[in-house]
């Protein structure tokens, strides 16, 4: 099956995007983004809330990197579906991603199921606040902390470092509303998913779901995957790789994502 197969599945419109980490990497990111790029244990939900030094670990290395993300630019994929979702082909976006892409290119529709690291929200109160907001107060509390510029070394999810969190003498702030615990508005292991409902809600409406960047090996994608298919949706595939989905998909495709998505592009405007 074809990229012109695909735009003849897309044109019919209820189109819900799944989308992964492949979709962001023309914009600089890594593939893996898991714990700064490292495949070593991230700092889990128990620990974080369970000892101080791991709320000073995680503080200290989301404050050293979340510039870093905060300043890349949508790709030209992502803009591309906020595109589609104005023009009515796509309906709603579930994405595993937490780099907040989407909304930056004007998509409005979205399920965002591992969190955002554009926010910031108190385990205590639940109040969430922009992450633009805390800076400053990290920043007076800790002036000798120094940015790091490569988005490659973003600490999404902090590495469990003993060592190094046994060291850090950062300074967290405490949520300015109840003076609680503040976290990275990111799922944690042990966590539940974020916004799964959502997710399940566009899935159900769908006539396609198409999965873009993403190998489904982390299960909520899957679990979105699972919604459409058991609701009659077709499925369309755009990845580098093998997915996990692969043996139910109507249209499978082994390409570049943006350069799949602007050819679809120029497909369903002629």
């Amino acid at each position: 099956m074809s990229l012109t197969d695909l735009a003849s599945l897309l044109s019919d419109g209820d189109v819900v995007v799944v989308s992964g980490a492949g979709l962001s990497t023309d914009s600089g990111l890594p593939d893996y983004r898991g714990s700064g790029g490292s495949e070593k244990p991230s700092v889990d939900y128990d620990m974080f809330v369970g000892l101080d030094m791991w709320q000073r670990w995680v503080w200290q290395r989301n404050q050293e990197s979340w510039k870093a993300l905060d300043t890349l630019p949508p790709t030209t994929g992502h803009r591309i579906l906020a595109d589609w979702e104005r023009r009515g082909i796509v309906t709603g976006t579930a994405t595993q991603n937490i780099d907040g892409m989407h909304f930056k290119a004007g998509s409005k529709k979205v399920a965002e199921m591992h969190g955002s690291f554009t926010r910031v929200t108190c385990i205590d109160c639940n109040q969430v606040t922009p992450r633009s907001e805390l800076d400053p107060r990290l920043r007076e509390l800790n002036p000798l902390t120094v940015d790091d510029p490569n988005p490659a070394n973003a600490a999404i999810l902090a590495e469990a470092d003993r060592a190094s969190a046994e060291k850090s003498t950062f300074v967290p702030a405490p949520c300015a509303n109840c003076g609680g615990i503040l976290k990275p508005d990111i799922v944690f292991f042990g966590e539940g998913v974020q916004a799964i409902d959502q997710a399940f809600d566009y899935a159900r409406e769908a006539k396609t779901i198409l999965v873009l960047g993403s190998s489904l090996l982390v299960m909520t994608g899957m679990w979105v995957v699972t919604q459409g298919l058991s609701s009659g949706a077709n499925l369309a595939i755009i990845n580098r790789g093998p997915t996990q989905a692969d043996r139910y998909a109507d249209i499978r495709i082994d390409a570049d994502i943006s350069e799949s998505l602007k050819a679809l592009d120029g497909l369903l405007k002629s």
